[in-house]
This record gives C-alpha cells, sequence and structure tokens, in this order.
C-alpha cells in the first residue's frame, strides 16, 4: 500500500508570481499538442500548415479554459460561484471540465473553420490526436493538487494509496488511471487510427466514442463530488452522466463517415 507523496502544488515563485504545477501541466499540454500538430503537418494528405497549427492552438487554448471554467461552474460548481463570483478565475486551484472543455473547442473550432474556410470536421478530425496529451498533462495535475481522489480500494491492491488529507484508508489512485487511458492509451489509440487517410468525421467520431468510454469506466474508481454525489439510479455520478451523450454522437458521426453512398471519398477522405 502506498502514500500520497505529498507535492507541494507550487513549482516556484518569482517574487509576487507564483507558478503553480498544475498550470504548468496546461502549458506542458499545449506545447506537446503544437510539437504533435506541426509534425502532422508535414503528411502529404494534410492540407494543413504549421502557420494554421498555431491558429488552431490560440483557439484551442481559449476554447478550453474559458470552457473548461464556465463548464466546471455549471456542472460542478454552482453554488461555489454563487458565493464567491470571482472563484472562476482561480484555476490554478483546479476545478477544470472537461465536457465544458469541449464545448468551448467545439465553438472555437466553429469560429476557426469558419474564418479560415475549412469544413468544420476537417478541423476536429485533424486536432483531435493532439487533444489526450493535453488531458493526461491535465490529470497528472490532478494528481499533484491531491484532487479527485479514488474510492475506497482493496487493502491487498498493491497499487492502493493512502491520501493523508482525507484519511487514512486505502484508495485508488483514480487520477493515474485517467492519465494513463485518457492520456495514454487514448493517444496511442487516435495516433494509430489517424496514421491513415479516414473519411471525414471518422476520426472524430472515435475520440468521441473511446473518451465517452474511459471517462465512464474511470469514474466507477473515482470519488463523486462531495457537494454532488450520485445523481442517479444511486450510482451514476455527472462525469458519466455528461459522458453518455458523446458516446451517443460518435457512434453516428462514425456511422456516418462510415455510411456506404455517402462516405467523402477524394480530397475530403484524406483528412484525418
Amino acid at each position: 500500500m502506498l502514500t500520497y507523496p505529498n507535492i507541494d502544488p507550487l513549482a516556484f515563485s518569482i517574487g509576487p508570481l507564483k507558478v503553480h504545477w498544475y498550470g504548468l501541466m496546461y502549458l506542458f499540454g499545449f506545447i506537446g499538442a503544437w510539437l504533435y500538430g506541426v509534425q502532422r503537418t508535414k503528411r502529404a494528405d494534410l492540407d494543413w500548415t504549421r502557420k494554421q497549427v498555431e491558429d488552431v492552438i490560440f483557439f484551442g487554448a481559449l476554447g478550453v479554459i474559458l470552457g473548461g471554467r464556465l463548464g466546471y461552474t455549471l456542472f460542478y460548481g454552482w453554488d461555489a460561484f454563487i458565493d464567491n463570483p470571482l472563484s472562476i478565475f482561480y484555476i490554478w486551484k483546479g476545478g477544470m471540465s472537461f465536457h465544458g472543455g469541449m464545448l468551448g473547442v467545439f465553438l472555437a473550432m466553429l469560429i476557426y473553420a469558419h474564418r479560415h474556410g475549412k469544413p468544420f470536421f476537417e478541423v476536429t478530425d485533424f486536432i483531435a490526436p493532439w487533444v489526450p496529451i493535453g488531458l493526461g498533462a491535465g490529470r497528472l495535475g490532478n494528481f499533484i493538487n491531491g484532487e479527485l481522489v479514488g474510492r475506497v480500494a482493496d487493502p491487498d491492491l498493491p497499487w492502493a494509496m493512502v491520501f493523508p488529507f482525507v484519511d487514512q484508508l486505502p484508495r485508488h489512485p483514480s487520477q493515474l488511471y485517467q492519465a494513463l487511458t485518457e492520456g495514454l492509451l487514448f493517444f496511442l489509440i487516435l495516433w494509430w487510427y489517424s496514421s491513415k487517410p479516414r473519411p471525414v468525421m471518422a476520426v472524430s467520431g472515435v475520440f468521441m466514442i473511446c473518451y465517452g468510454c474511459f471517462r465512464f469506466t474511470t469514474e466507477f474508481f473515482r470519488t463523486p463530488d462531495a457537494h454532488l454525489g450520485f445523481i442517479a439510479f444511486e450510482w451514476m455520478t455527472m462525469g458519466q452522466l455528461l459522458s453518455i451523450p458523446m458516446i451517443v454522437v460518435g457512434v453516428v458521426l462514425y456511422w456516418l463517415a462510415m455510411k456506404p453512398g455517402t462516405r467523402n471519398e477524394g480530397r475530403g477522405a484524406r483528412k484525418s
């Protein structure tokens, strides 16, 4: 049985400037996404430039941060927001909703696609394989912050972990489960699937299905938010409820992409 290493969430400070690990994880995620996006522009079947990658990263970063905080406020932290509206700006304390961030990115990509004359799903297919890099980094930030701890585990589980600031019970290190599934495994799947030309919407569909399934599964090991608890059937969490529409939309997108007679062949089919 392991003990949480009690990592200082403050990475370093320069005078009054305090830099937290959680913020650095987001920075690392954006840098990793940029590097991978630039690498993908070298493929002959993808009509993207380095400058376009930089632009889409900028739009995506705004969507993630604004959507993530607004989504967290709406889905998880409404009461705290009412008590202190300024808390919506306390990014360094954690509290970012993936589902809100995803909606924010979708809106940002709609704006980007309109401004640059690109089909929306061509854009989402292109950026989807980058996203797990940021997700994995964000989950490591959750672990460093000591937030989103797991449910009580069997004490004989070799990697069960005690979080002393919570209690002395062995718990699942659910943040690391999510870093491995939503981060590493998710990246490998999308990297493999998008490594060959696919019909438009196919990569986006796989993205939605995989994330929804991974999130739905790992929620069984994560302690429900104390102020929400289980919101349905005495076992379903908010994260699971929000993941179900993702899976449904992903299945529909993939079906449309692969449907005989409506597949986007030619130049469009090479976008991934």
